[in-house]
């Protein structure tokens, strides 16, 4: 698990932190109910990545978390300047008893495989943080599997490793 400061996801936390260069211009914005199509396409490549089998069934259902004001799940896309989602991330307020406080975990994250290493990922992490701090959650947290190494090397860009 990898966790950051709220505030310091917008702006990086780590001394040298450098964001890679993105050949295009990308937005960061919560999803609409315009994106559902284009969301199900990033959708349905992450599930096939992560060889997860999802059905048309379980696709609408997530949409209709995200698109509930009163659901967890919200969700971010990377938009790039032809208006074409190359990325998401979905995340979630969560409870901190310890702290009393309440942070953002990051359930899912993909961006479109041809933009992968272009900084998308830098910036979607940002949005998940700025968002964070303007609800006054105290910290960003999320996993990757141990051996998804590209991940990790983002992830370890904005954050520290906890036990």
């Amino acid at each position: 698990m990898s966790s950051v400061p709220a505030h310091g996801a917008a702006g990086g936390v780590h001394p040298g932190f450098e964001q890679a260069e993105i050949p295009m211009t990308i937005t960061t914005r919560f999803a609409t109910e315009a994106d559902r199509a284009a969301w199900e396409r990033v959708f349905l490549a992450y599930a096939t990545f992560g060889r997860t089998e999802q059905t048309p069934q379980m696709r609408a259902r997530v949409w209709g978390w995200i698109m509930t004001p009163t659901a967890q799940t919200r969700c971010i896309v990377a938009e790039a300047e032809a208006g074409e989602l190359v990325g998401f991330t979905h995340f979630r307020s969560y409870e901190r008893p310890l702290p009393a406080t309440i942070g953002a975990y990051i359930d899912d994250m993909f961006v479109d495989p041809s933009l992968q290493g272009q900084g998308v990922v830098d910036l979607m992490i940002r949005a998940v943080g700025d968002f964070a701090e303007s609800q006054g959650w105290d910290v960003v947290r999320w996993m990757t599997r141990e051996k998804n190494y590209r991940a990790r090397a983002i992830y370890d860009r904005h954050a520290d490793k906890t036990d």
